[in-house]
């Protein structure tokens, strides 16, 4: 069973950084891809980055492109999420996802996850 704990989130004025870290288990990770999505309220879920576990190319959505960087720790099986250059329009609840295995479809879509972590609050003060 895959287990996926958002941590790092917090409340931060405008301007700030944050990082989250989302810690995984419970399988191996070759072949998937792991993503941060975020749900502001009353807004329906929303890609902001993801990247395949193995390999470079990372994805990002238009509104965190140069502010927001994701990476990942292979020995500690953690991915991260580095947001510099904060907005209060980043408010929102952020969670990690992570796909199965030989996995079809878009980065950019939440379907194509299959395991999601219970989020971390990120609140940003004008």
């Amino acid at each position: 069973q895959v287990q996926l704990v958002e941590s790092g989130g917090g409340l931060v004025q405008a301007g700030g950084s944050l990082r989250l870290s989302c810690a995984a288990s419970g399988r191996t990770f070759s072949g998937t891809a792991m993503g941060w999505f975020r749900q502001a309220p009353g807004k329906t879920r929303e890609f902001v980055a993801a990247r395949r576990w193995s390999g470079a190319s990372a994805y990002y959505a238009d509104s965190v492109k140069g502010r927001f960087t994701i990476s990942r720790d292979n020995s500690k099986n953690t991915l991260y999420l580095q947001m510099n250059s904060l907005k209060p329009e980043d408010t929102a609840v952020y969670y990690c996802a992570q796909t199965g295995a030989e996995y079809s479809g878009s980065l950019y879509s939440s379907s194509t996850y299959n395991y999601w972590g219970q989020g971390t609050q990120v609140t940003v003060s004008p």
